[in-house]
């Protein structure tokens, strides 16, 4: 942890009266002043010697007095359950006999209260900690992962973490379930719109910044929670792309591709980890020892605590590696998973587990000292209601509009979209004349803030139309129409509704739909159709065979492409999408993901003009879903394709064009950027050295604007075989008009080693080829000779 909170001892253990501090909700405009202040990027700021020797004391004393039944309540993390017919009294009475240690699912500071009432009504008073999933956002709500990793901008990811987490601790909650830095190189997964893309380094970068803005310098100050990065591990590896599937995968690519990011939020200071729901090569992560033990904390040095995805543990029965829940609850356990989330299995066997010596006393104990342990880090056992404070001080109304940070959602927002196409400078648009808006997510308020948007409503959320109409009023006329359903498929609509309300199914014929849309786009100058995913079809268990914009949409781009009017294409959508038919079509096309409570206002800035796009894309757009998984950095095999010199014997597809429709890394401005020849510093270098290689950026267009400058490496003789190029640096840089800049890149060992199969990392000497550019494809280049 960045810094573990030391406080004093009590006098007696857990006797002592509740201090009555409280934790008042400030406005917003102080929340944005914390918010917009640097969050902790320091160095790691460890405890003393003196202060763990406190801590460890403190936590060994209470142990003492706790029997075998306590110790097992705090392994154990309990939902908050919803609906009308809950017994919740039963809950209240498993805390109040010490059977849980940690809840989560309820957002707001009286019904924590109240469960951290029952929990002082327990023998020891051991208090709870209260987690909830924070993904982007808490009550405001920012863009999706994928957005946020399309922004390039560590400043502003920052601060979506600051902010999610001064709103989330301000209704009483401990930790989140984040940050998700599973490597994708596959969209038809689900869950990819929660993380940040294909490529290792940046989101270890993200996963790392992340982790800091959520935690702060001291988890038990106001405005700061715990992350538990997820999930742990390579879950984003899963075959077919197929939710909650298994993973098979070499040692070496592990360490080299889909491990990274995982252990630099944990060196960042992650207090949690959450553990994968997946198999990795047979065994599965909940009870897995190598993963959990020699690699977390043995090889990583991870202190924390490692929670249990949902019912992960009573689902190592039907993996195939436990013949019931007392022989999970024993291969969890002695793995390393601390926290059962929602299982029943620990409270249930693992007391005759202990009694049978199957489990050890020893293994019970290292899990209980690593939940007390952060219980006492949050301040929790000076004021269990330090954090949640006093029912006098809770806001009037818990979803005020004074509660959220528009300015600051606005900002990050318009700074995750990427223009994917604008031929003929079709945009900005003027605000003037008579604009078409059509398309079934134009008016959705739900759709615009995503999936696992935490305690965030619709009702605040601006659409894209409210948006355009607000940034036009007065000057432009807009006409709207629906034009389609999200989808047409009704086995799809209501596998999509099953648990709450996704998608609005209109009851009037695809026909009529479609004629009252061509018949506004006939009227006007221009017509933007928003049309994609609604946010459920890119969720958890939302994955897809195929990634075209549904059929029914499809039909009715068709339709206004017909009309021979100008078409913007304004996406929507939580995964690269297949997207050729619209790329050759659309007269621009500007990727807007889920782009949260101000959605609406920042594609309208976009769309207008009023802010330049600088957004890239953190994954690659194949052309067609066969081509899955395509992703940059690949190995260049034995017969590589060349698209400049075609040969039928090379590693290719004959039946389509080969590579991506657009990059990793790519994403257009409405002003033009030059990338002079790259300058290295030294023709050669030792290894352990530097050196510097640079390019001068030169904004040739008539705009202001701002581009995302990328250092790839590679290694193209090495003991195995390395990627084609890696991305090893970025940086983000404004130029006005006409404005030159150089930038630079330092690069040394940590830019040119790998990973091998014992998890070694090495450096080897030889050739290097630098690349300099503004997507994946950069072709400035210069090499160097590394001794």
């Amino acid at each position: 942890m960045n810094r573990l909170f030391l406080p004093r001892l009590l006098p007696a253990l857990l006797a002592a009266a509740l201090l009555a501090a409280c934790v008042q909700t400030p406005p917003a405009q102080s929340l944005s002043a914390q918010a917009s202040s640097s969050p902790s990027t320091g160095p790691d700021t460890a405890p003393t010697l003196a202060a763990q020797q406190e801590r460890e004391r403190y936590v060994s004393e209470l142990m003492q007095r706790m029997t075998l039944q306590e110790k097992i309540g705090q392994l154990r993390l309990r939902s908050v359950d919803a609906g009308p017919n809950v017994d919740k009294e039963a809950l209240l009475q498993e805390i109040r006999s010490g059977q849980v240690g940690a809840i989560f699912n309820t957002v707001t500071r009286p019904g924590m209260r109240v469960l951290q009432d029952a929990a002082m009504q327990s023998r020891l008073k051991v208090p709870l900690f209260f987690a909830y999933d924070v993904i982007h956002g808490h009550r405001t709500v920012f863009p999706i992962g994928l957005g946020l990793a399309s922004s390039f901008d560590m400043d502003a990811i920052a601060r979506s973490g600051r902010i999610s987490a001064i709103e989330a601790n301000a209704d009483g909650l401990n930790m989140t379930f984040a940050p998700m830095v599973d490597i994708s190189r596959d969209p038809r997964w689900g869950r990819n719109s929660e993380g940040y893309g294909e490529d290792t380094y940046l989101t270890s970068r993200i996963g790392a910044t992340l982790v800091k803005a959520l935690q702060g310098d001291d988890p038990s100050q106001p405005g700061t929670i715990m992350a538990a990065v997820k999930h742990f591990a390579m879950y984003g590896a899963i075959e077919g792309a197929r939710d909650y599937n298994t993973v098979d995968m070499s040692p070496q690519r592990m360490y080299q591709d889909y491990l990274p990011p995982y252990k630099a939020a944990i060196d960042a200071g992650a207090a949690g980890v959450m553990v994968a729901l997946n198999a990795v090569n047979g065994v599965p992560a909940t009870a897995d020892p190598w993963l959990l033990q020699e690699l977390l904390r043995k090889q990583w040095g991870f202190k924390g605590i490692t929670v249990s995805d949902h019912g992960a543990i009573l689902e190592l029965i039907r993996h195939g590696v436990a013949a019931d829940g007392r022989d999970a609850a024993r291969l969890a356990i002695k793995a390393g998973t601390d926290l059962s989330m929602n299982d029943k299995v620990y409270g249930k066997d693992l007391e005759p587990l202990v009694e049978s010596g199957e489990v050890s006393m020893a293994e019970i104990d290292e899990a209980v000292r690593h939940v007390l342990r952060v219980k006492y880090d949050l301040g929790l056992f000076r004021d269990a209601y330090r954090h949640i404070g006093r029912a006098e001080d809770d806001p009037a109304d818990t979803e005020a509009e004074s509660r959220l940070h528009r300015a600051d959602a606005r900002e990050v927002a318009r700074r995750s979209l990427v223009l994917l196409k604008n031929e003929g400078d079709t945009l900005p648009l003027k605000k003037q004349g008579t604009i078409a808006v059509i398309g079934p997510l134009a008016k959705s308020q739900r759709d615009v803030m995503g999936n696992w948007s935490a305690a965030g409503k619709a009702r605040q959320a601006v659409s894209v139309y409210q948006g355009l109409a607000e940034a036009t009023a007065g000057r432009a006329t807009l006409l709207y129409a629906k034009g389609a359903n999200v989808i047409d498929d009704a086995e799809v609509v209501t596998y999509l509704n099953e648990f709450e309300k996704d998608v609005e199914v209109d009851s009037r014929t695809a026909e009529a739909m479609i004629a009252e849309a061509v018949q506004a786009a006939r009227k006007a100058d221009v017509v933007l159709a928003v049309v994609g995913e609604s946010q459920g079809m890119a969720h958890e268990a939302s994955s897809r065979t195929d990634i075209v914009i549904p059929e029914s949409q499809r039909r009715l781009l068709h339709a206004l492409k017909a009309t021979g009017k100008p078409l913007v294409i304004v996406l929507m959508n939580g995964r690269p999408l297949a997207l050729e038919w619209e790329h050759a079509n659309a007269d621009a096309m500007l990727e807007t993901w889920f782009a949260g409570t101000e959605g609406g206002h920042a594609i309208a800035d976009v769309l207008f003009g009023d802010y330049n796009p600088s957004g890239k894309l953190p994954m690659t757009f194949p052309r067609v879903v066969g081509q899955v998984p395509l992703y940059y950095n690949h190995l260049n095999t034995g017969r590589p394709f060349d698209p400049e010199n075609p040969n039928k014997y090379t590693s290719r597809y004959f039946d389509h064009e080969n590579g991506p429709l657009y990059p990793f890394g790519y994403g257009l401005s409405y002003t033009t950027f030059d990338v002079s020849d790259v300058k290295l510093s030294r023709a050669e270098m030792a290894r352990g050295g530097q050196l510097t290689a640079s390019a001068t950026i030169r904004n040739t267009g008539r705009r202001d604007g701002e581009t995302v400058v990328q250092l790839y490496v590679q290694d193209p003789v090495a003991s195995i075989s390395r990627p084609v190029r890696e991305l090893k640096g970025f940086s983000k840089i404004f130029l006005k008009a006409g404005e030159s800049r150089e930038v630079s890149f330092e690069i040394g060992d940590e830019q040119l080693g790998f990973y091998n199969a014992q998890g070694r990392f090495n450096v080897e000497p030889g050739k290097f080829n630098v690349f300099l550019g503004l997507d994946s494809r950069a072709a400035q280049s210069a090499s160097f000779t590394l001794h």
